[in-house]
């Protein structure tokens, strides 16, 4: 079995609509909790636990921090976890509708032992962290916390409090804010049994955690890295001895821009995470986003046929361009009328052709008049092609079961619409599943 990456767990306490580093914090000098874990996550962190601190009798409270949760997972690249407030499946299943990757059960609450084995067969084993903070907890339950869960999360006051328990499973250990002077690489070197290190500790800089998986990488421990498959040698450079790096947006592919890179650049690329290369004008390795902070997170890095082009997609922050542009490609030299073909644009452009007419409301038209008679209206559309779209896949031929998934889709917008339900949403919980 291969040894789990040790990884770094971003760590955000959830309080009046308010991001606490730690539960102590004043929450008059507490974040924005959307903005913070936007930062956690293009620091490097390698996921994010967000705790709902909300007083457990405050509904209003807890739904609120609901809704935060989901603006959290949505803003974010990286696994959220889930936790706090949770005395029941429901509270479970609201966690990983907001798009949490999992949810989490504190076992000193009286209770959530009990419905581990229902949370976890019906949402699955590894959707299910198990938080505690005395071992014997896990020990007493040891064959049913390996049955039912992934991971334990461990809530310690110190350094001295960190003991693995009896359970095979994955091992993070949360610490208090003042409980350790130190950075968390040193926790791992320390403790090689700890496979994750979660709270304050962690830092929320890209640079810090950068070292901290260097020096991990050096005591021998896998960390989550871009391990490249070519070497700088292994490609085929340019007279100049460079590639060029074709950019691409990694949500819609649209081209950002052309670059260049060097073998010093293609090392810090991989090292870092973040787009780096050689500026030809300068003379010098150009850090994107250095100076502007539109950093350019790199998500793959893909050779072409004859390894001498890499295509890099990225999450884009900001623009790309300098001319404050998104992409740079934006001088249209000609173009032939055509008919898009690409299903997310097609769908996108319909769909934003439905929000407009809810600003800007057009006479005759048919979207205008489902908005005027109301969301009963609009579902009872909803329901009639759904209808008219299973009895067309009951005939022969596709022909008319295209039209009818057709007007069904269109339907299906102007819900989506009235809801504030973007495809994004859409698509980016189909992606978690």
């Amino acid at each position: 079995m291969t040894e789990p990456a040790k990884r770094f767990y971003g760590t955000i306490y959830l309080k009046d609509k308010k991001a606490l580093l730690c539960i102590g914090s004043d929450v008059t000098k507490a974040k924005d909790p959307v903005k913070y874990a936007s930062a956690l996550s293009d620091s490097g962190v390698d996921e994010i636990i967000v705790f709902d601190l909300s007083p457990a009798s405050d509904d209003s409270a807890h739904e609120e921090a609901l809704d935060l949760i989901k603006d959290i997972c949505k803003a974010v690249d990286v696994p959220v976890v889930g936790a706090g407030n949770v005395k029941r499946m429901e509270d479970i299943k609201k966690l990983l509708y907001a798009g949490c990757k999992r949810a989490a059960l504190n076992f000193t609450k009286d209770g959530n032992v009990e419905i581990l084995k229902e949370v976890s067969e019906k949402f699955g084993k590894d959707k299910i962290v198990i938080c505690y903070s005395d071992s014997s907890t896990i020990n007493n339950n040891k064959e049913y916390a390996e049955k039912y869960a992934s991971e334990m999360i461990l809530f310690s006051n110190s350094e001295e409090g960190i003991s693995k328990p009896e359970a095979e499973l994955y091992f993070t250990v949360l610490l208090d804010e003042d409980s350790f002077d130190g950075l968390p690489d040193e926790i791992l070197k320390k403790h090689s049994n700890v496979d994750g290190v979660a709270g304050n500790i962690v830092p929320c800089d890209s640079t810090a955690i950068d070292g901290c998986r260097q020096r991990c990488a050096a005591f021998g421990y896998r960390v989550n890295s871009l391990e490249p498959a070519f070497t700088w040698d292994e490609l085929k450079k340019n007279s100049e001895g460079m590639i060029p790096v074709i950019v691409q947006d990694y949500r819609t592919d649209q081209v950002l821009m052309l670059a260049y890179m060097n073998e010093e650049a293609y090392n810090k690329t991989l090292q870092t995470g973040k787009m780096t290369y050689f500026s030809r004008s300068r003379q010098s390795l150009w850090l994107k986003g250095e100076t502007s902070s539109h950093f350019q997170y790199v998500k793959s890095l893909t050779a072409d046929c004859d390894l001498d082009t890499i295509l890099a997609k990225v999450k884009q922050v900001g623009a790309a361009c300098h001319t404050g542009s998104y992409s740079c490609f934006f001088n249209e030299i000609a173009k032939k009328d055509y008919d898009e073909k690409n299903p997310q644009r097609v769908l996108d452009s319909v769909y934003e052709v439905i929000k407009d007419r809810k600003e800007h409301p057009r006479e005759g038209s048919y979207t205008n008049y489902l908005y005027s008679k109301g969301i009963d209206k609009i579902l009872k559309k909803v329901g009639e092609e759904a209808t008219e779209m299973v009895i067309a896949a009951k005939n022969p031929g596709d022909n008319e079961v295209i039209y009818e998934m057709s007007d069904f889709l269109y339907h299906m917008m102007v819900l989506m619409a009235v809801k504030n339900v973007s495809w994004e949403d859409i698509t980016d919980e189909l992606s978690r599943r």
